[in-house]
């Protein structure tokens, strides 16, 4: 029998969505990693796709069929612009989408950013037992994602509950 109390790392993935970013000038892909390896979990994987649906459905549907890689946060491609594709390209992979953390991220954000928090399209979901996290791409909001919402709902010790303790659940039918 294992300890409520004990965190349990998991494996996270980490994809940035940009048409200009490489892997010297990834800021929010790096915060990200920098964030998740502090708290204790394990980098899976880290790749950089430009902003086009079918490569970014690509990478992340190879990720949520791995046994090796508990969860996927992905940066950048959430906004309104034509080349933004990130819901649509993650949203048909999903089982279960999560809307709690679009309306979270964007209740946080706009307390810094104020109104312009409804320009982002930030979601997650469940897929293949794989939980799916889609930040937008500045490094502040992989900061207030990762920092206000993601870290908590990863760690095995928060309490009353979290994502960790249903993942021997989640592949129920």
């Amino acid at each position: 029998m294992t300890n409520d109390n004990e965190f349990k790392p998991v494996s996270i993935a980490v994809l940035t969505i940009s048409d200009t970013r490489t892997e010297a000038d990834d800021t929010s892909g790096h915060l990200l990693v920098d964030r998740l390896t502090n708290a204790g979990h394990a980098l899976a994987e880290k790749c950089i796709v430009p902003d086009n649906i079918y490569k970014i459905r690509a990478c992340v549907s190879q990720w949520i069929v791995s046994k090796n890689i508990d969860a996927i946060i992905t940066t950048g491609g959430t906004g309104v612009t034509g080349r933004d594709s990130t819901p649509e390209a993650i949203q048909p992979l999903l089982d279960k989408l999560i809307e709690g953390f679009g309306e979270m991220f964007r209740m946080l954000s706009h307390q810094s950013i104020g109104t312009s928090a409804l320009q982002s399209r930030a979601i997650a979901g469940v897929a293949n037992a794989t939980y799916v996290f889609c930040l937008p791409g500045s490094s502040s909001a992989c900061q207030t994602g990762w920092d206000h919402i993601i870290q908590a709902q990863l760690d095995s010790t928060t309490k009353p509950c979290n994502l960790i303790m249903l993942m021997p659940r989640l592949r129920e039918s």
